[in-house]
């Protein structure tokens, strides 16, 4: 990300947090933090339903809270891999799928600048109603003028075609039948689609999935993979998974008892276009392990005869600007730098 897009980014970021800051006025923090912990457990993938997961005002109101920031910074992690794959493309539309208070429609506009028309969709009214309320503090005309629509989420959605489609934390809230309803729609109506998950054994094995079916469509893998090729991880053995750094709000340090003042989000994410696109060479798949006059990369790219696969790649002194560039270098980044070709 350059200089702009990341002060733009972190402008949104910090509004986002000034929208969120008096939503639990009021709320007791037992009841709060009883919310939040529930919610946590329908966030990790343990109870698929076909049932809104937020029923009520506080459950809302908690959510936004505590997981609106870490899925703002995690999509916009994703969306901005996209965007560096597809550097001269700017959404024009967007539709956010099992949006809820509108995270994922944040993170696009810390991403691209530009008139752009905007839906949510999401089965709980009270997410809608509150994303609503937080959109128009945003200061965002293409926030303020997005469009917060009831739709059930599963086996038999519509969606209107969208130059972007953005699924962010909603798979693991659905059936299998019902998983492969929405990726297939979504499949349909973007020109772009991006599907975000926790970064848990089970979340990658739902992108992992996602990422076949999308491959099936038509689509071509614009990021984290610099292939369309099958995953080389051997499930069971590993997963694919990134982390975003998040600010912790009060509610975060209440709940989780912790003193840090940030945490980290761990996420896996696909982005596939129906358009051309410049994926990464190879893509750093865990954090960078610096040693005296040494940095360790573990890589995901092609090998030889351009099969997709795993590397390890040491980084010393004698490569020069490569040796910086990787001490400087982060989880989830493409390698190498655009700058050295």
């Amino acid at each position: 990300m350059n200089d702009s897009a990341a002060s733009a980014s972190s402008t949104t970021a910090a509004t986002l947090r000034s929208a969120l800051g008096g939503l639990l006025d009021g709320l007791p923090p037992k009841q709060a933090a009883a919310a939040v912990e529930r919610l946590i457990a329908n966030y990790r993938g343990q109870t698929p339903t076909n049932a809104p997961v937020l029923r009520d005002r506080s459950d809302v109101a908690a959510y936004a809270a505590y997981r609106m920031p870490a899925t703002f910074e995690a999509v916009r992690a994703a969306l901005d891999a996209l965007a560096e794959a597809a550097p001269q493309w700017v959404p024009g539309s967007h539709v956010d799928v099992g949006g809820g208070t509108g995270a994922a429609t944040w993170a696009v506009d810390a991403t691209w600048d530009g008139p752009r028309t905007t839906a949510v969709l999401d089965w709980a009214e009270p997410a809608l109603t509150l994303g609503r309320e937080l959109a128009a503090a945003s200061g965002s005309p293409a926030l303020r003028g997005a469009d917060w629509r009831r739709a059930v989420i599963g086996a038999g959605l519509k969606l209107p075609e969208a130059d972007l489609v953005t699924v962010s934390y909603v798979l693991g809230e659905l059936t299998a039948e019902a998983r492969r309803a929405v990726v297939a729609e979504a499949a349909r109506a973007g020109q772009a689609v991006v599907l975000i998950e926790p970064g848990t054994p089970e979340g990658y094995l739902r992108i992992r999935e996602a990422r076949d079916q999308l491959i099936e469509a038509g689509l071509r893998v614009a990021a984290p993979c610099p292939h369309d090729g099958t995953c080389p991880i051997e499930v069971g053995q590993d997963w694919c998974h990134f982390s975003a750094r998040v600010s912790r709000s009060s509610l975060h340090r209440q709940v989780k008892g912790g003193s840090l003042p940030y945490e980290d989000e761990k996420f896996s994410y696909v982005a596939a276009t129906r358009f051309p696109v410049e994926p990464a060479a190879s893509r750093i798949t865990r954090r960078p392990q610096i040693r005296k006059g040494l940095v360790l990369l573990e890589l995901c790219g092609p090998q030889d005869g351009d099969t997709p696969g795993l590397t390890r790649v040491n980084v010393t002194k004698r490569h020069g600007d490569l040796y910086k560039a990787a001490r400087d270098a982060d989880w989830g980044q493409a390698w190498p730098p655009a700058t050295e070709g």
